[in-house]
């Protein structure tokens, strides 16, 4: 095993959503991915603290572009409106890893304490996004509203967009999911 190859990050993520695919998130071990990855159980706990946590490795990148997009926002925007928007340039970079989106959807599906870790995931992704609302002046209710709306559609929307054509467009369908939200509180 070599020490020091580059790229370890990167391998332990792919070997272990394939494991998890292959054997089940519960039948895999923090060794079985380290020793199919070509590193050491040393390596795999340097870049990750547990085994499910390769599952959720960008939820902070994601949390990050999404607090950015809502602190970038024109401030005439209304929060539901700058929500959705910042989640399209997240729904483009997601859009490119569909295939890894879909086994990844499916692993979290099939675990019930996966799901559970993706719910408190989403928690925490809406408190963000209504921290940075108020930040922008937005009312504490309204942004937490609005915040929780969105990832809501978000969530929605990524459901679609995995159980869809190849070809789906993961922004379109949160856009879609807001833009049923949106009729819904219209009564349309």
């Amino acid at each position: 095993m070599g020490r020091w190859e580059p790229g370890a990050r990167g391998r332990l993520a792919q070997v272990a959503l394939e494991l998890y695919a292959e054997r089940g998130y519960e039948q895999t071990t923090v060794g079985d991915i380290a020793e199919r990855a070509g590193v050491t159980e040393r390596t795999f706990f340097r870049h990750f603290p547990d085994k499910r946590e390769v599952l959720f490795d960008g939820s902070g990148t994601l949390q990050s572009m999404l607090v950015a997009a809502i602190a970038q926002a024109p401030a005439d925007r209304a929060p539901l409106e700058v929500v959705g928007e910042a989640f399209a340039p997240i729904g483009r970079l997601l859009g490119e890893t569909r295939d890894h989106a879909v086994r990844r959807a499916a692993v979290v599906a099939a675990n019930p304490s996966l799901m559970e870790r993706e719910l408190l995931k989403m928690a925490t992704l809406a408190t963000a996004a209504a921290t940075a609302l108020r930040e922008r002046g937005t009312p504490a209710v309204t942004a937490t509203v609005a915040a929780e709306a969105g990832v809501t559609a978000f969530r929605i929307g990524f459901e679609a967009w995995i159980a869809g054509p190849e070809e789906g467009d993961l922004a379109a369908d949160i856009a879609a999911a807001l833009d049923e939200l949106r009729a819904l509180a219209s009564g349309t």
